[in-house]
């Protein structure tokens, strides 16, 4: 699959822990256009799995996305988005700074999510946390245009998300 994202753009990858979305990124972004929330959480407490520092790395997030949508810079958002209310500031920044909001989805099958997450060296989420954002992101699937999603990606497999190849126009 080719994705055609505008050189300008809000890219938003939403999928369940566990389903590849920062090796989806790394692969296809500069480092410098991702903002993790692993990443703030690390730099706030040097541990990406502290959970406490979420809000506080998430507020460092969107400031470092403003900095960057100020200077009409390709932003990509490296975070679960499962709920739309963890969406909806992503979309409020996007139309403030008058870019093109991209929904690049990772819909793998929850079993998927589940082994990779178990064979994570570095971290594991709880089970039944994956399995509630799998529930989460199925509800979400038809709504994200209708949230203010201009263009929406959903890739079903990770051999689809192997495949794909990104274009900026």
């Amino acid at each position: 699959m080719n994705i055609q994202i505008p050189e300008f753009s809000l890219v938003v990858l939403v999928g369940a822990a566990g389903c590849g979305k920062s090796s989806f990124a790394k692969k296809h972004f500069r480092a410098t256009e991702i903002l993790s929330s692993d990443f703030f959480r690390g730099m706030i407490t040097d541990d990406e799995n502290d959970i406490t520092a979420s809000k506080d790395a998430f507020d460092l997030l969107y400031q470092a996305a403003v900095q960057r949508l100020k200077r009409r810079k390709l932003t990509v958002i490296d975070a679960t988005n499962v709920k739309k209310d963890r969406r909806k500031p992503l979309l409020q920044l996007a139309e403030r700074y008058s870019c093109t909001p991209v929904a690049v989805v990772l819909h793998f099958p929850e079993e998927i999510c589940l082994e990779r997450n178990r064979e994570r060296a570095y971290r594991t989420v709880p089970a039944d946390v994956i399995r509630k954002m799998t529930e989460n992101l199925r509800q979400s699937l038809h709504t994200l245009k209708d949230e203010g999603f201009k263009e929406v990606f959903i890739l079903s497999s990770p051999e689809e998300a192997d495949q794909v190849t990104i274009e900026r126009r």
